[in-house]
């Protein structure tokens, strides 16, 4: 088969012929691949500095994909060998069933995505009908991803952070009811969520941030000695750096828990969950076109120049095989 083959970590996958995965046991499979996605975690495990870069090598790269089982059904699944490439091990029964209508790039892409909007939303911060969220770091991928899913589960203000303008004005589109520009002076943005803050109490803010912007909005939720309204702060990334100064003032003063949302912070029961449950609505509400992930796609064939491509910040890379 062909597939997106690793032979040293820190390089480039190359398109290249690599043997056709075989069962080892009944309980293994063979999916025919379409589509896999390309995320910050795949490179990262082809590098050679991350703590879970590939053991053995050469070896075909890519965790999940979507692509169709002997009987002809698409599915998402994860690989128990690598996805970008033409055929995969899957292991049997574990797999999500396709909509209709869903195709298999946005399929591919909304997975791990969704893990980081739909989970971090509803079980790391409980999130309730009628509550205000501020998402920080809206612009990209899994932000836009968790501002649409925000609206979709009940919150009823929507705040966005962003830098990118024109990414911010689109956000209105997809649910969020008011945006704000990291870009401003310091004293200008801490102002504007402080009154937002005032006017409806800010109830959980999913940060994929962290650095700087973390900082400023935890400052701008400082109490001033009254009672404070409870803030569920989920860190769920660190594109803005991974170390913040965090007065204790700010923790003393006001109600905020600060939460985790990742592998290591989300319970087997929740993923569970994910897989069983959120998944599949998500790929109903992308199906009938009420969830919007843009993607950018391009054949296995041209994986290494993708590869090392920047993708623009709002879309996720996907190889279609």
């Amino acid at each position: 088969m062909k597939a997106a083959v690793l032979h040293q970590l820190g390089q480039t996958p190359q398109y290249e012929d690599f043997p056709d995965p075989v069962p080892r046991n009944p309980d293994e499979i063979v999916l025919a691949v379409k589509a896999a996605s390309v995320k910050n975690f795949d490179k990262l495990r082809a590098g050679a500095a991350y703590y879970a870069s590939y053991t053995q090598l050469p070896v075909v790269v890519g965790i999940d994909g979507v692509g169709e089982l002997e009987d002809g059904t698409r599915v998402y699944a994860a690989g128990l060998t690598g996805m970008i490439g033409q055929k995969a091990l899957i292991r049997k029964g574990q797999y999500v069933p396709l909509p209709a209508g869903l195709d298999d790039s946005t399929a591919a892409a909304l997975p791990n995505a969704g893990f980081g909007a739909a989970l971090a939303l509803l079980r790391r911060a409980c999130l309730s009908k009628g509550e205000t969220v501020l998402i920080n770091g809206a612009t990209g991928v899994t932000g836009r991803l968790a501002v649409q899913l925000a609206r979709h589960y009940g919150a009823s203000i929507i705040i966005a952070t962003g830098r990118n303008p024109r990414s911010l004005e689109q956000l209105a589109a997809l649910g969020a009811t008011e945006v704000l520009s990291l870009l401003e002076e310091d004293s200008l943005f801490v102002g504007k969520v402080r009154e937002i803050h005032r006017r409806s109490p800010i109830n959980v803010v999913i940060d994929y941030l962290w650095g700087h912007p973390a900082e400023l909005i935890l400052g701008a939720l400082k109490g001033s000695g009254d009672f404070t309204p409870r803030v569920r702060f989920v860190s769920v990334g660190s594109e803005a750096g991974g170390n913040i100064t965090l007065p204790s003032g700010v923790l003393r003063s006001s109600d905020i828990e600060l939460l985790g949302s990742g592998i290591g912070s989300v319970p087997q029961k929740d993923m569970e969950y994910y897989y069983s449950s959120v998944l599949p609505d998500m790929f109903r509400l992308a199906a009938s076109g009420n969830l919007k992930l843009p993607t950018e796609t391009v054949p296995l064939a041209e994986i290494a120049s993708a590869w090392q491509k920047p993708t623009d910040a709002g879309k996720r890379l996907v190889i279609k095989t």
